[in-house]
Parts: C-alpha cells; structure tokens; sequence
C-alpha cells in the first residue's frame, strides 16, 4: 500500500503560474533535498504525516474543487507522487505539479501540467537544475525562474536565449526581501523580454501565513 508524508493540505487561492488566482487545493508533500536560500518553505523539509494516497484523494474530494497544486518541499522525492499524480488526473482534477527541477520529470502522467522552477545562482543550488527536463516539457508546462539580484536576472537572460524559452509560459518573479518587484518589472520592461512577470498573489494578500 503507498503512502505519502504530507506536511498540509489547504485550500486557497492560487498565487502563481498562469493559474494564478483560481481557488486551488495544495497538497504539501514534505522533504526536500535542496535548500534555497530564499526558501519560504523550510517548515516542509521535516515531519509530517503519512497518509495514504487513497485518504489523501478523499480529503481533496471534500474540499468539491477543480484545481489541485502537488507542490513541498521536493514533491518528487517521495516515490509514490507519481502515482498521486495519475490518480488525481483518473479523478477528474486538473493537476498542477510544482517541482525544483533537480528530479527526472519525463516520466510523469501526460495531463499533469508541470510548473518546473529553474534555480539562479543567488539561490545557492544553480548547479543542481537538470538542464533534460526541459526536453520533456510540452506547450501546456511552465518554467519559473525566482530571482533574487541583477546578477540572477542576467543569468536568467542566457538560459533564456540558450534554451530558446519565450512566451507567456515562462515566468519570472522576484525573490521576496532581497529583490523588488518594481525593479524586475523595469528590467523586462526594458529587454523587451517575451516572458511572464509575475507576484506572487498569495503573499500580497496573506503575507507569510502558511495556509489560508
């Protein structure tokens, strides 16, 4: 019988990607095995609770919405996520997978969409992005750049151009207290960037609370 070590389940608004602001369950899947250094999630790298996948389908069912988030934490370094995964997409749910992009996602349910976040160098874990992921993203998938400085933004710029990533499914945002918004908007402004500017929704309203 599978289980999964789960740090939360909530409902909430969506705070980012291009589902931004659509009531959404979160499963928080705890463990993670890197550490960003703007991480606002540290509270998921230990503890948590096993449940199994069969109980935590019946909690999202409870909850009578469309959108779930499978996010950490690293969700895919629990083993049974994959199989979460299918049997939320089996149920009907339109599922979104967060993942820090350091874990093979080519084997994933093809009706998941993945929001892969690419590590800059201000996080402390750019040498850990597997650059193959991005082979097996489809137009429906989204990539997440979090940057935290000029030099980040700039880093950020080259794996655009080298990758050929552009449009509205590629998405930059500011790390929160070490980079201000305004001043990322500008720069994309500026470069003409063909990407996404994004806030992130959920702290705009809530602030650091962890679940709402």
């Amino acid at each position: 019988m599978s289980f999964l070590k789960v740090s939360e389940i909530f409902l909430s608004l969506q705070g980012e990607t291009t589902r931004c602001g659509l009531p959404t369950v979160f499963i928080r899947l705890s463990g993670c095995p890197l550490r960003c250094v703007w991480c606002d999630t540290e509270y998921a790298f230990t503890g948590g609770t096993n449940f199994k996948l069969a109980e935590i389908l019946e909690k999202v069912k409870s909850y009578n919405i469309q959108y779930v988030t499978v996010t950490g934490g690293e969700p895919l370094a629990q083993k049974s996520t994959p199989l979460l995964l299918e049997m939320l997409c089996d149920a009907g749910f339109s599922v979104n997978l967060e993942t820090g992009g350091m874990l093979d996602i080519s084997g994933l349910d093809p009706r998941v969409n993945v929001t892969l976040d690419i590590k800059p160098p201000d996080s402390g874990e750019h040498t850990k992005n597997m650059w193959e992921n991005l082979q097996a993203l489809t137009n429906k998938d989204e990539v997440k750049f979090v940057l935290a400085s000029r030099n980040d933004y700039e880093w950020s710029k080259e794996i655009l151009e080298k990758y050929q990533l552009k449009g509205p499914n590629i998405l930059l945002s500011a790390a929160i207290g070490r980079l201000e918004p305004l001043q990322l908007a500008n720069w994309i402004i500026k470069d003409r960037l063909n990407v996404r500017f994004q806030l992130q929704l959920h702290k705009v309203l809530w602030g650091d609370e962890k679940a709402r």
